[in-house]
């Protein structure tokens, strides 16, 4: 068998190739190997057993006469049968060894991922925040879930390019250059342009629902900017610049870049001709005024029709959804797409998707694999979505504000000798990367409840907790360093049991990574960075690193490494930044 990053995926090879040395017909039974319990060993293979069942062979039977099959084929694995049939594979220490001394680096740990997005190209659309508006606590989950999938599926071998779909066009921009016309604060506006923007916001909403005058001057405003009047077309683009100049501080926060910004204006050209395009076609029809799309097959959405523009005329997200879509693949030739929005959207998307299937089905077009990433939302520990005490939205800068000032206290206590800039630089990377690590560590798809308590703190599954442990693992090294008494030395096998459940820790990387990133789901990754962690935790605290004997140093000083790299790995992935003193 050759040496592999993913002993899974060539387990399932291997396997598949010896049962049809047998003569099994497993095409709709896949070989299904596992990372198995620790006391069963480190893989199981669990198709054959399915198989048996479906053919009526005796299980058992069935996995022993694989085994022989497998002879010779799998030499860096011991192999048995357990219980009903099930394959247990157990890697050698010399295959620990083996893989830990090749996967030296990020790039070689790349290489050997980069399979599953091989040929894929992928567009993440997430974020998308409102210009106009401050970005809120609510805007925390698509960007830093968006972010960490768009770097999984780059490790992963495939093409990604970051989307920011904005929200800057729409009715609300008329009740803004009215505000805009009538009460703006100059000073305000020089001092701080988003927040005096999101003010006359406030203000020209409040006004226009309450008066019908004011209502109609806003969409005369709206109308002006659509058909591309200077002054108006000017206050637009201001709105956008200062948004963009705010989300870009918080994105530089949390380490997110987009290749492309393209929102809902770049597309507001491209609109008439999906609604002429779907018409023509047969898809779209007229109801009550309305251009909507049916969906009679669908149980939900039989009669619920997909509304692509109003009565009044005017396009709506459907339009601007559907526009996007038919670019992406024309101009990105994507093979999918990826959109972090959460959970309240999930009929939106599965509408959209279903007529976006039939339009490509008629134009004989290639569907890209389309999905929508949902997330549920942050809530306060009184399980109401999460505000501050006068109700408000609370707004992303305060939150990360806050998160680093209390990691400047961790800090501090922790580290008091160190310089106050120096702890200054550490609470930053921790503060940031706990906010990122708290959402990502949940299952996307629940709710979660924000502590401070447990966010920042060095128990539990949390940032600190893993940036201490790689801050731990590089203090070994500095020690190390200081004692040059030992010639280096070629590590020997790994022998103890803390050595080898180590070494089978780091290994599992490969399946971490596979799944996390099939899935869509993030925390896969992070609930094995906090695994492999205290694997290392209990490594450490009986296995003495720094010892006499030349060959046992060096093979702990490279489960060291590796830990630190495989740590360091994970976290980037995740969006955050690591440090090597804590």
């Amino acid at each position: 068998m050759a040496p592999a990053f993913n002993f899974s995926e060539t387990l399932e090879s291997v396997i598949s190739d010896a049962a049809k040395g047998l003569g099994w017909d497993m095409s709709a039974f896949a070989p299904d190997v596992r990372p198995a319990d620790p006391s069963h060993g480190d893989f199981q293979a669990n198709g054959v057993l399915a198989y048996a069942k479906s053919t009526r062979k005796n299980p058992r039977a069935a996995a022993q006469a694989l085994l022989a099959a497998l002879a010779g084929k799998t030499p860096d694995f011991s192999v048995a049968v357990a219980g009903p049939g099930f394959i247990n594979f157990t890697l050698t220490p010399a295959a620990l060894l083996d893989w830990l001394g090749r996967h030296d680096s990020e790039d070689h740990i790349r290489e050997g991922a980069a399979s599953i997005g091989k040929g894929k190209i992928w567009i993440v659309d997430y974020s998308s925040p409102n210009t106009a508006k401050q970005m809120h606590v609510g805007h925390l989950r698509s960007a830093v879930i968006g972010e960490a999938l768009a770097r999984m599926l780059e490790f992963s071998g495939a093409k990604v390019v970051r989307d920011n779909h904005l929200g800057d066009w729409g009715t609300q921009f008329g009740k803004i250059i009215w505000a805009y016309k009538r009460h703006l604060d100059a000073a305000a506006m020089k001092a701080a342009p988003l927040e005096e923007f999101e003010r006359l916001y406030k203000l020209g909403n409040n006004t226009a629902e309450t008066d019908a005058v004011v209502m109609d001057e806003a969409r005369a405003e709206l109308l002006k900017l659509q058909s591309g009047d200077s002054e108006n077309r000017g206050i637009w683009e201001a709105i956008n610049r200062a948004s963009l100049a705010a989300f870009d501080q918080i994105y530089a926060r949390l380490g997110i870049r987009f290749d492309c910004i393209l929102g809902e204006s770049f597309y507001n050209s491209r609109l008439e001709s999906v609604c002429t395009e779907l018409t023509r076609i047969g898809i779209a029809e007229e109801s009550q005024g309305a251009l909507v799309v049916f969906h009679p097959e669908h149980p939900h959405f039989a009669t619920q029709p997909f509304m692509i523009r109003k009565s009044d005329g005017a396009a709506n997200y459907a339009t601007t959804d559907l526009a996007t879509i038919a670019y992406r693949v024309d101009h990105f030739k994507a093979t999918g797409a990826l959109y972090v929005v959460d959970k309240r959207q999930s009929d939106h998307f599965e509408q959209l998707f279903l007529t976006a299937a039939k339009w490509f089905a008629k134009d004989g077009r290639p569907l890209p694999d389309l999905r929508h990433v949902d997330f549920g939302t942050v809530l306060g520990e009184d399980g109401r979505p999460l505000k501050t005490r006068s109700g408000e939205n609370i707004r992303l800068k305060d939150l990360l504000d806050e998160a680093v000032e209390r990691s400047f206290q961790l800090v501090t206590s922790k580290n008091p000798d160190l310089t106050e800039s120096e702890r200054r630089e550490i609470a930053e990377i921790v503060g940031i990367g706990s906010v990122q690590y708290a959402d990502l560590s949940q299952n996307r798809s629940s709710d979660y409840t924000f502590s401070w308590d447990k966010m920042i703190s060095l128990d539990g599954n949390t940032a600190a907790y893993l940036l201490y442990a790689i801050a731990r693992v590089r203090s070994i090294f500095r020690k190390a360093a200081d004692d040059a008494t030992h010639e280096p030395k070629a590590p020997t096998v790994f022998e103890t049991p803390g050595e080898l459940a180590l070494a089978r820790k780091l290994v599992g990387l490969a399946d971490a990574l596979r799944q996390a990133t099939v899935s869509l789901r993030p925390h896969f990754l992070c609930t094995y960075l906090f695994e492999l962690a205290g694997v290392f935790s209990t490594f450490y605290n009986v296995d003495k690193v720094i010892v006499d004997d030349p060959g046992v140093r060096a093979r702990r000083l490279l489960l060291c490494a590796r830990t630190a790299l495989v740590l360091e790995t994970g976290l980037h992935l995740l969006g955050l930044r690591t440090l090597g003193r804590m």
